[in-house]
């Protein structure tokens, strides 16, 4: 009999969902619930060759998710011959807690409450559906699968920051890392391929949200988000790294409280705050018809990722496999190119025509004199959950 899990994603004013096979790694059904509390909602769901859209007012998550398994009902496929064994829950800030997925627990569910101050804009909208499915599907194992939790074991000297030790210990400041899912699949997956368990990676998850790590023998050992997923890398809105001091400096010359400079670094900033627009794809067409300002935001992009690649590449004392992942790091060739030229000098050597193919399926786009192997290595953190979910079913 074949099994079923169904993965939940909730966020403040959307719900993506997806029915997959973990066995085969089959997407069975998907669909993705738009603009909740708006007047606008939407709602798409699609099943073998029907996609069926919904345009209507969804006012809240519990609304959305009763029009969801409505439509799985009436469109496909039936939940009750889906065989459904859990309900697998995408969290981002696991704490100290977690280092792997949890069943939820109405325990569980007051530790990831409690988290919520380590990730205000993430964990909130988590536990919406995280009460919302438990109340639906009462009689479904509900497991909850963190994005931290793959960054839990990072060593002391990467975690800790130089901060006062009592103060970090009273509000559990450390960096605990994202997109943590992502990396442990497309490394997992790296190694399976290669037929090699010791590997040096570098994985690129390169999308509005972006974070890059250093992965030794399939332990990270260094990742570049931090307490928050605002630390490291230059993102479709978020600042990335910079100096501490700028708050205070906006704050005194300003007046801007907190939560201002908090919306400014993390949803006015990056590329959107260097351009105007947060999605590579109109900052690179920007740049190709001569906007300066794009073609340098894409120069401070490329920089920031080449900063981490050494910065890698020496703590772990070497470097096998780099990885590209995520929606930029999986379609954007030009950038592709462009951290490869800059990584010429160190034997890195790019086959231009791999690089240019459609990639859909993990692929080494690096020629065979090139030093380092590199790869596009589509992320499916969805199968990850589901597979992570089932390890507790």
């Amino acid at each position: 009999m074949t099994q079923s899990v169904l993965v939940i994603n909730s966020g403040s004013s959307s719900l993506k969902y997806q029915l997959i096979d973990p066995a085969t790694g089959a997407s069975i059904a998907k669909g993705l619930v738009e603009r909740i509390g708006e007047e606008d909602g939407h709602i798409r769901h699609h099943y073998g060759v029907t996609t069926v859209d919904v345009n209507e007012a969804v006012p809240d998550h519990e609304v959305g998710l009763r029009e969801v398994l409505r439509l799985f009902n009436a469109v496909g496929p039936n939940l009750n011959d889906a065989h459904i064994v859990a309900v697998g829950h995408r969290v981002v800030q696991g704490g100290k807690y977690f280092s792997g997925p949890a069943l939820i627990t109405d325990e569980v569910r007051r530790l990831i409450d409690d988290l919520c101050a380590l990730a205000p804009l993430h964990n909130p909208a988590h536990l919406k559906g995280i009460d919302v499915a438990r109340e639906l599907l009462p009689d479904i194992p509900h497991v909850a699968v963190f994005d931290t939790a793959f960054f839990q074991s990072l060593p002391a000297d990467t975690a800790t920051y130089a901060l006062d030790r009592a103060t970090a210990e009273k509000y559990a400041i450390r960096r605990y890392g994202a997109h943590g899912t992502s990396h442990q699949y497309v490394s997992s997956l790296v190694s399976k391929m290669l037929g090699q368990s010791t590997l040096k990676q570098i994985v690129l998850h390169l999308g509005n949200g972006a974070s890059v790590s250093a992965i030794d023998s399939g332990h990270a050992v260094d990742t570049s988000m931090g307490l928050t997923p605002l630390e490291g890398l230059v993102m479709g809105t978020r600042t990335g790294d910079i100096d501490p001091a700028v708050v205070f400096h906006i704050q005194r010359q300003s007046g801007m409280s907190a939560d201002e400079v908090d919306t400014l670094f993390n949803k006015k900033s990056g590329l959107k705050g260097l351009t105007g627009e947060n999605d590579m794809r109109a900052v690179r067409q920007m740049a190709t018809e001569g906007n300066k300002d794009a073609r340098l935001a894409l120069d401070i992009y490329v920089t920031r990722i080449i900063k981490y690649i050494g910065s890698y590449a020496a703590e772990m004392g070497g470097v096998d496999v780099i990885s590209f992942t995520a929606g930029i790091g999986e379609n954007d060739a030009a950038l592709r190119a462009e951290v490869c030229k800059r990584l010429a000098p160190f034997g890195v050597e790019l086959d231009e025509d791999a690089n240019r193919e459609r990639i859909s399926e993990p692929t080494t786009i690096s020629s065979r004199n090139s030093s380092v192997r590199i790869m596009v290595v589509p992320t499916n953190e969805e199968l990850a959950i589901a597979r992570q979910a089932m390890t507790l079913i």
